[in-house]
């Protein structure tokens, strides 16, 4: 099985084609690719599959490193776009994907940037899901991993808590994100955004993702985190996101209406992919 390693902004995928022939993983041989030192290594899986709707070019299916399915992806959105241009699978300037919960839309901007249309944010609490709160700008948490939490909460075709911090390189990552990852207020967990805003079109964000622990990049929760200071008003409509891994663009005019990210995406290298007995 031949396979791409892409990254955007340091977030880094394993790309795979089965617009052929089909690929069927299980959770245990995903793991296995996606292990650092075993496997490949790589935040998440990127599978390149046949459209299932008419007006779509490709399906987009993503699994992340624990073996979980997730719904979006920003990041390895831009690498599928390269991709399927740098593999011959089409030629066009823009391409649709089916996503698992609805369509994406894939842009070059060329210079290996690509935009991305991630689709309309969503606030409402049962629809993020959150789990017994009436819809709020701002929700509360008392005791999780021994502190109060107060954030944002939002679906980009993930669901998305964003907590405001006056310094991201102090902010418990490490602790909070994966409590308030799996706390049973989100149903299908959450990633969670730490966001230090600098001025109103610049924001510095680390993000624990919910079945990959924290990247470099996250793509739906720059843009999530972007979206979050808009609707509150302390940020322009243009957001340049500062990650580990580098600099995001995010553009959201408001209730209603698509949020786009802009980056770039780069390919690493191709290689052959022979899978061992992964039974656990």
């Amino acid at each position: 099985m031949r396979f791409t390693k892409m990254h955007g902004l340091g977030n880094d995928f394993v790309v795979l084609d089965a617009t052929r022939e089909p690929i069927a993983l299980d959770a245990a041989s995903a793991r296995a690719i996606a292990d650092r030192h075993f496997g490949i290594g790589c935040d998440q899986i990127l599978i390149v599959e046949p459209p299932r709707r008419d007006n779509a070019d490709f399906g987009y299916r993503i699994l992340n490193s624990d073996g979980s399915e997730s719904g979006q992806c920003g990041n390895g959105a831009r690498c599928f776009a390269r991709y399927v241009r740098e593999q011959g699978l089409t030629d066009k300037d823009r391409v649709v994907v089916d996503v698992r919960d609805g369509q994406m839309v894939l842009e070059s901007l060329g210079d290996h940037h690509y935009r991305v249309a991630l689709g309309v944010p969503v606030f409402d609490a049962a629809d993020i899901p959150l789990r017994g709160f009436d819809t709020a700008d701002e929700y509360r948490l008392d005791e999780v991993a021994g502190r109060t939490l107060r954030f944002a909460a939002l679906a980009i075709g993930n669901p998305h808590a964003v907590l405001r911090v006056e310094d991201i390189d102090r902010a418990d990552v490490a602790v909070v994100g994966p409590a308030l990852e799996s706390h049973p207020a989100f149903p299908e967990r959450v990633n969670v955004g730490f966001m230090q805003v600098l001025t109103p079109d610049r924001i510095r964000l680390r993000v624990y993702e919910r079945g990959a622990g924290e990247t470099l990049a996250c793509g739906s929760g720059a843009a999530a985190a972007a979206v979050s200071g808009i609707r509150a008003g302390v940020l322009d409509s243009h957001v340049a996101v500062e990650l580990p891994g580098g600099t995001a663009h995010v553009d959201w005019a408001g209730h209603g209406k698509q949020v786009y990210l802009s980056g770039p995406a780069e390919r690493v290298f191709d290689g052959e992919l022979v899978l061992s007995n992964t039974s656990e």
